[in-house]
């Protein structure tokens, strides 16, 4: 341990002053920081330190329920912001084209990922040397290393998906390593699947299959979580971008190694398949399932209990559906006001900046009713983007009876109003003027309207309000408004079904367990299943029978089901569909119209650029290529 101190002696230290200028709070273990340990060696002396420098390695997790903390929500497509009024966002600079590679926009590689790693590094030594820690017990001791491997793998895989390959820091450095060791140098991709897998199933193997203590230790990470990232990890490893991908053939190390096997390797798409089985019979095995909506006492429909399941499914606290929740990234008053829209007139616009839009192509991804993509109904015309509508009495519950808003927000899916809301649409809350969904939140967003883009600073920029991501909890009035933080969900079960379905489609193409993983997605949103809606409704009806078809309708499922949650820039980019989505223009309505008319006009907003292959994986630092000329930059930068 000695070959550490110098190197390490105020780290743990300034940790705590960053936390405490950051300002956490208390509600969960990981806000708890090492205090008053002046070197690593005491860190380890009790258990009470080594607990809390456990805690610090969560403290490293990516903040993913912040609006600006999960680099999914605004630096591909699926969100869009004013731009420089309301809030400042470096993910959103990536989304505008404007990365680079001297000093970097959410630069990763060197704001902190490899101090969380070399931090795990250090507390694994320290927990595995002999006589440390002698007042902690084996079965804890040996918890605490699992915990320690999941995150080491986890930051890892982060960087992993950002970068391509990267150096495997399996262990620390002494301070008098020589100059070579020092310079690390990138792995091939296939080298570094391999390591984090291998990780995580070591932390499997010691971590808890469930939280027994909830009032203290919810957020901490279990067996199922690193089952569950795994098949994160061997999904995406087996997926185009990293699978036979020859755009970077040109990537090789110093030596001249290539970094990305060039070759499709059909194998990898059985362990991603084996690692979805494997996940999915741990984590039902631990009691997660699809959430349900079943308050009691309430006087509303199933139409709005479904919208709830699928809202809730998202925004309620340690629901059983999330396999992993991460409590250091929690989506509490931030990302909710943020996505919030006033809905009377007495409410704020700043307690509801409505700020976070869904661009036109988005609303467009949802099913129509009958469960298909709404340009293959072949029972319903959506081609006329501007058609106005008047809404009915049956349609109530979704918009507003006597409302006249565009043909395009009728005949819709659950998953459409449960994630959007928009002029005329339903918002459903507990704090219902009529305590029922008869008669409930209305929101208006002509320019005159209380939604209305009419702020200085705090407008939407499309029409289309995320309703998904704000707890049904949340009240308002116009005295303030109160938010219910909730664990951000990084895996949840549906994804993990999804997962399974599209590994299994790869494999063995259609059959009928991967039916089966699919419509237990689709029967919680309230749609038939695969086959029955394409047979019934699509102008393709056997798309689902070949491969390539049933493909193409696993990717759309996915990119509904996880709207909003920062999935879909990743799941774009592992695709290699990124640069189809991300060249098309960002369009929404003319959210400076006062009229029916004028306000249901289609506006372009800005038009994304995406350079391939270069903007699929980050740049490195110029100048980290400086420090270490053993590192080689990503192809295209």
């Amino acid at each position: 341990m000695k070959k550490y101190q110098n190197n390490y002696k105020y780290s743990v230290v300034g940790i705590i002053m960053l936390c405490m200028i950051a300002g956490t709070s208390c509600e969960s273990f990981v806000d708890v920081v090492p205090d008053n340990v002046a070197t690593i060696e005491n860190a380890f002396k009790l258990r009470n330190e080594a607990e809390k420098y456990l805690f610090t390695l969560y403290s490293y997790m990516p903040r993913n329920g912040e609006t600006n903390g999960n680099i999914g929500f605004l630096a591909g497509d699926e969100m869009w912001i004013p731009y420089q009024t309301s809030i400042g966002s470096a993910p959103f600079e990536i989304a505008r084209g404007n990365q680079r590679r001297a000093n970097p926009y959410v630069d990763v590689w060197n704001g902190g990922i490899f101090v969380g790693i070399r931090h795990c590094n250090i507390f694994l030594e320290g927990l595995q040397t002999p006589g440390s820690v002698p007042d902690l017990g084996e079965i804890e001791r040996r918890r605490w290393i699992g915990e320690a491997e999941f995150l080491k793998a986890y930051f890892h895989f982060y960087l992993l998906r950002m970068y391509g390959p990267i150096p495997i820091i399996a262990e620390n450095l002494p301070i008098d390593a020589p100059e070579e060791e020092v310079n690390v140098k990138r792995e091939p991709v296939d080298d570094v699947v391999d390591y984090i897998a291998g990780l995580l199933d070591q932390a499997a193997e010691k971590l808890p299959e469930s939280i027994a203590d909830r009032n203290t230790e919810m957020g901490r990470i279990t067996r199922p979580a690193a089952k569950a990232l795994k098949a994160k990890l061997l999904l995406m490893a087996a997926s185009p971008l990293f699978n036979g991908n020859p755009d970077m053939a040109s990537l090789t190390g110093p030596d001249g190694r290539a970094l990305f096997n060039l070759e499709y390797d059909a194998a990898k798409w059985q362990l991603a398949v084996d690692a979805a089985a494997e996940a999915i019979q741990v984590a039902e095995a631990a009691g997660h399932r699809l959430y349900e909506f079943n308050e009691t006492g309430l006087d509303i429909t199933d139409t709005t209990s479904t919208e709830l399941s699928i809202r809730q499914a998202v925004c309620e606290r340690w629901n059983p559906e999330h396999i992993w929740g991460n409590s250091n990234g929690t989506a509490g008053a931030e990302l909710q006001t943020n996505a919030m829209a006033p809905l009377t007139p007495e409410h704020n616009h700043n307690n509801a900046r409505k700020i976070l839009s869904a661009p036109f192509k988005i609303a467009r991804q949802f099913y129509s009713q009958n469960g298909v993509p709404i340009d293959e109904d072949k029972t319903l015309d959506f081609s006329d983007l501007e058609q106005l509508r008047t809404s009915t009495h049956d349609e109530r519950f979704y918009i507003e009876e006597g409302f006249e808003t565009a043909r395009i927000n009728f005949d819709r899916e659950p998953r459409f109003y449960a994630s959007l809301c928009f002029d005329g649409g339903k918002w459903y809350k507990y704090d219902s003027p009529t305590n029922s969904d008869e008669g409930t939140y209305v929101l208006r967003s002509k320019f005159v309207d209380y939604a209305g883009s009419n702020h200085a600073f705090h407008v939407n920029v499309t029409g289309y309000f995320i309703k998904k991501l704000v707890d049904w909890n949340q009240a308002m009035s116009s005295s303030g408004a109160t938010y219910r933080t909730y664990d951000w969900p990084e895996i949840r079960l549906s994804d993990l079904y999804l997962m399974y379905a599209e590994a299994l489609n790869e494999v063995d193409g259609p059959n009928a367990t991967v039916f089966e993983y699919l419509d237990k997605v689709r029967e919680r949103a309230g749609l038939l299943g695969v086959q029955e809606s394409w047979a019934q409704y699509s102008k393709q009806p056997d798309k689902f029978s070949t491969k390539d078809g049933l493909r193409e309708i696993i990717h759309q499922e996915r990119l509904i089901e996880l709207a909003f949650e920062g999935h879909r820039l990743w799941d774009l980019k592992r695709w290699k569909k990124a640069n189809e989505m991300l060249n098309q223009p960002i369009k929404g309505w003319n959210m400076k119209g006062e009229t029916t008319t004028s306000y249901y006009q289609v506006s372009t907003l800005f038009s994304q650029r995406f350079i391939a292959p270069r903007d699929y994986f980050w740049p490195i630092n110029e100048g980290t290529l400086i420090q270490n000329p053993n590192l080689v930059q990503n192809v295209g930068w």
